[in-house]
């Protein structure tokens, strides 16, 4: 008997091949779980550092010799977290990829959302870790490129500088996002964008933090691609991939809470919530309902930078876009809104998502309730674990600091301090839990944790 038909009826025999007269059949794979493939095993823009980039980049350190565990120095530097998945090495959010120069190191959405928190890593949170700014000019200082970042990706840890990474990219582009001589668009580098988490999309009827379109739109989410070096057909083709992505990012659950929790407080906690928050933040459990509410800023009374909206030329280049061409299912261009205020957010894993507000201004929930106890001017060390964790007020640990960083202080170093003096990074308004009292307060934190 021939080897390969000896080894089929092996297989057919052992069960490996099925059963005779039954063919076995992989289930299809769901949209969704397609998405998630495509997120965690694909690079949608070429490479822009080299690989020797990366192995380099300890050398903008001021360090005399590489770390011996480079990969963790690595990481911690720049606030990366260790893939869990298969990436040859590279944290999440790096990724091997094609370039102009053949393999080199490039970047995906997950560097911004994906998270760590009391030593759990999270898809779908947003990294309130990352250094942004330090990664791209060290990564392009190791490649010898001594052309600087022409805006700020980001002015703090754990934020990014959304209108001017997207108003100086749209500038490359036509309205059919063909490459052009660039015109300049004007932007903003003051907003702090805190990245909200992936799991509350299936709740919202509109997505980012003014509630700016229909948050079934996905040619929004595909604004990270307009790099230069990704032709019009290339973006555009892409679509049906982040229709899955969207899917995927639509079925993500929210974290549960790592600590013990106090029923009995919970409980007490859950009635002052109802009373308190719930008509701006909803309610939860199965019959669960969250309003979708704009709350105006005169209203809310939070740092006004975001709310103000992007520049009127970017807007309009945006609006003009194939960005702002999509169908919702009934055949109807998805409307852009410019609400002058923000979207109260669900509180499901409100735990895992700190610092708070929509500029990250705020350290815990404690804070969050308290607008008298904020601090002005504090930092963190930047780790993850479970000892850097606050599960007393909810929030990350920090050390609060008597005066507003020095100005000689390297770039590097005053990113890592939150100064809510800041244009674009106050931590004032949403002083709706002023008037509950301490025990009252940490009733509501401990409702908190169940969501």
């Amino acid at each position: 008997m021939k080897r390969w038909l000896l080894g089929l009826v092996l297989m057919l025999a052992t069960g490996l091949g099925g059963s005779a007269g039954e063919v076995q059949k992989t289930p299809a794979k769901t949209g969704a779980e397609r998405g998630r493939e495509a997120l965690l095993t694909r690079s949608f823009a070429p490479a822009v550092h080299s690989l020797k980039a990366y192995d380099n980049a300890w050398k903008q350190w001021g360090t005399k010799e590489k770390p011996a565990d480079y990969d963790e120095a690595f990481r911690g530097r720049y606030g990366l977290i260790a893939a869990p998945y298969p990436n040859d090495g590279l944290p999440i959010g790096l990724r091997k990829a094609d370039g102009l120069l053949g393999k080199g190191i490039g970047n995906d959405c997950l560097l911004c959302h994906a998270g760590r928190i009391a030593g759990q890593t999270i898809i779908g949170l947003g990294n309130a870790s990352v250094d942004l700014q330090s990664l791209f000019e060290e990564l392009n200082a190791a490649d010898r490129v001594k052309a600087t970042l022409p805006f700020a990706a980001s002015n703090a840890r754990g934020t990014v500088e959304v209108e001017a990474v997207l108003n100086y990219l749209m500038g490359f582009r036509d309205a059919d996002l063909n490459l052009r001589f660039p015109v300049k668009l004007p932007y903003r580098t003051t907003i702090y964008a805190d990245v909200p988490p992936w799991w509350h999309l299936k709740k919202k009827k509109t997505m980012f933090h003014t509630g700016a379109i229909d948050a079934r739109a996905v040619r929004p989410n595909m604004t990270f691609m307009l790099t230069p070096f990704n032709s019009a057909s290339y973006i555009k083709k892409q679509e049906p991939t982040f229709r899955e992505i969207k899917a995927y990012l639509r079925s993500i659950e929210s974290p549960r809470y790592p600590f013990a929790v106090d029923a009995s407080v919970a409980e007490r906690g859950h009635k002052l919530f109802l009373d308190t928050c719930a008509r701006c933040h909803g309610t939860y459990g199965p019959n669960g309902k969250y309003p979708n509410k704009i709350v105006e800023l005169d209203v809310i009374g939070t740092d006004p930078t975001a709310a103000d909206g992007y520049s009127s030329a970017g807007m309009v280049a945006y609006k003009k876009s194939w960005f702002s061409r999509e169908k919702d299912p009934d055949g109807k261009i998805y409307e852009l809104y410019e609400n002058r205020g923000y979207q109260a957010p669900p509180l499901d894993g409100i735990w895992a998502t700190a610092p708070y507000f929509h500029n990250g201004s705020v350290p815990t929930v404690y804070h969050v309730l308290n607008s008298k106890a904020r601090p002005r001017v504090y930092t963190r060390t930047f780790r993850t674990e479970k000892e850097d964790y606050d599960a007393t007020r909810l929030g990350f640990k920090i050390t609060v600091l008597d005066k507003a960083p020095d100005a000689k202080l390297p770039p590097f170093e005053r990113r890592k301090i939150t100064d809510t003096t800041r244009p674009g990074r106050g931590s004032s308004g949403h002083t709706f839990g002023d008037k509950l009292t301490d025990a009252e307060r940490m009733a509501v934190i401990e409702y908190l944790k169940t969501l």
